[in-house]
C-alpha cells in the first residue's frame, strides 16, 4: 500500500486532532508536532488553518457517510430494516467499535456547526450539508420502506440520530441510540411502514 502523500498525513492528523481536541483549541503547532511535519510543508498546500480546518471536514465528510452507509448496508435488510440498522450503526460509533476503534467524542460537525456560530461561515455551511447528505440517504430508505412522507419520516428521524450524538458525547448516554430507535419504531408506524419483529431474523433482498 502506497504511503500518504504529507498532505493527506496533515489532513488525517487534523481530523484526528479537530475532533479529539476541537478546532479552536487545535493549534497549528501542535498539528505539525502531531504529524512531524514542517511548518513550510504546511502552508504549501494550506494558506491558513481555516483551509485546513475545511480540508479535515471535507475528508471526515467522506470518512463518515462511507462508514455510516456501510454500517447500515451491511444488515442486507429491507428499507424498514435499514432505517432502524441506522441507530445500531450509532451505537457501534458510540462505544468506540468504528473507525478501528477511535473513541467517540462527538460529531465533527456539530462541532464545527457551535465553535463557528455564523451561519455563513465556511465550515458552519460545510456541517449543514453533511446533515443535508445524510438526510437525503435516509429519506431514500424512507421513501423505499413505503412512508406516507418520506421527507418528514426522513426529518425525524435525523434529529433522533443528532439527539442521540449529543446524548452519547455530553451524558455519556450508554442508552442513547437504543431509545432513539426505539422513539423511530414509533414514527415510522405513524408513517404507514411495515416494520420488522423483533428477535426475527434479517433477511437479505436481492
Amino acid at each position: 500500500m502506497a504511503r500518504p502523500s504529507k498532505k493527506e498525513h496533515l489532513v488525517d492528523t487534523a481530523v484526528k486532532l479537530f475532533g479529539r481536541d476541537g478546532f479552536n483549541a487545535t493549534g497549528i503547532d501542535k498539528i505539525l508536532q502531531e504529524a512531524g511535519v514542517a511548518r513550510m510543508t504546511l502552508y504549501k498546500h494550506f494558506k491558513s488553518k481555516d483551509e485546513l480546518i475545511l480540508a479535515a471536514l471535507r475528508r471526515r465528510d467522506e470518512q463518515f457517510r462511507i462508514w455510516f452507509k456501510s454500517a447500515v448496508e451491511k444488515t442486507g435488510g429491507s428499507p424498514a430494516q435499514r432505517l432502524l440498522a441506522s441507530f445500531d450503526a450509532l451505537e457501534e460509533w458510540f462505544e468506540g467499535r468504528a473507525f478501528g476503534g477511535v473513541p467517540f467524542t462527538g460529531c465533527s460537525f456539530i462541532n464545527a456547526a457551535a465553535e463557528f456560530s455564523a451561519s455563513n461561515h465556511p465550515a458552519h455551511q460545510m456541517a449543514g450539508e453533511h446533515k443535508r447528505l445524510l438526510m437525503e440517504y435516509l429519506r431514500l430508505l424512507a421513501s423505499s420502506a413505503g412512508a406516507r412522507n418520506p421527507d418528514q419520516l426522513a426529518w425525524e428521524i435525523a434529529l433522533l440520530h443528532d439527539g442521540a450524538i449529543v446524548a452519547a458525547q455530553v451524558s455519556s448516554d450508554s442508552n442513547a441510540a437504543r431509545g432513539a430507535k426505539e422513539i423511530a419504531r414509533v414514527l415510522m408506524k405513524q408513517q404507514g411502514v411495515s416494520l420488522p419483529e423483533e428477535g426475527r431474523a434479517v433477511t437479505a433482498q436481492c
